[in-house]
């Protein structure tokens, strides 16, 4: 492609915010989601009340949660990277409660056996247990939070979608398609290395 050649250092650029986005995005969302995660699990009605709150920011269209947002945070990186963490915690908290969940009785009772605190417990021997699963969830957001990111450019956050609704508005299917095939090869990549990176977890885990 000739747009693709003459343009590197613009896509280089735009790669480079889009992943920037993501990266910074998925790092305060999983900070965010593991107490949550463990939060849940441990207070049955108020958990409740929480995963239906996240349930319901998740039905919210992406567009108008920009929308919203950009109300009170303004434009730019940081409503992107607001508006991508509250998407990402459905998904992540629900996988960090089914990890733990899917933690044998046995081994929690083993633990507080040999003395360990519920924290010692939660630490050395339920979050390990659980990481196949927390990885899991976190592939898929990964995932999602890509995806998701390419409409920050709505919002002058930068990234591919800048590409993308260039290409759009001006009629340009070059930038379209370069912007599109970046953000594809970004998730595939993103998918290989949390595949691999999860087969391991669950193979020390069975090893």
């Amino acid at each position: 492609m000739n747009f693709l050649a003459s343009h590197a250092g613009e896509i280089a650029l735009l790669f480079g915010q889009h992943l920037l986005l993501t990266l910074s995005a998925l790092a305060v969302a999983a900070m965010v989601a593991l107490p949550l995660g463990i939060f849940v699990r441990s207070h049955d009605r108020s958990g409740a009340i929480v995963l239906g709150i996240l349930n319901v920011m998740y039905t919210i269209p992406s567009l108008a949660l920009y929308a919203f947002l950009i109300t009170y945070l303004g434009l730019g990186f940081g409503t992107a990277l607001v508006a991508l963490v509250a998407y990402a915690q459905m998904i992540l908290v629900r996988n960090v409660l089914a990890g733990l969940k899917s933690v044998p009785p046995a081994s929690i009772e083993a633990a507080r056996g040999l003395g360990m605190s519920p924290l010692q417990s939660l630490v050395h021997v339920e979050l390990p247990q659980a990481l196949p699963v927390i990885l899991g969830g976190v592939r898929i957001a990964t995932i999602a939070i890509i995806a998701m990111a390419t409409l920050g450019a709505w919002i002058d956050a930068g990234g591919l979608g800048v590409l993308i609704f260039y290409g759009l508005q001006h009629n340009d299917p070059e930038r379209v398609v370069v912007g599109s095939l970046a953000c594809a090869l970004l998730a595939l990549a993103a998918d290989a290395a949390l595949r691999a990176i999860e087969r391991r977890a669950a193979r020390r885990l069975t090893g």
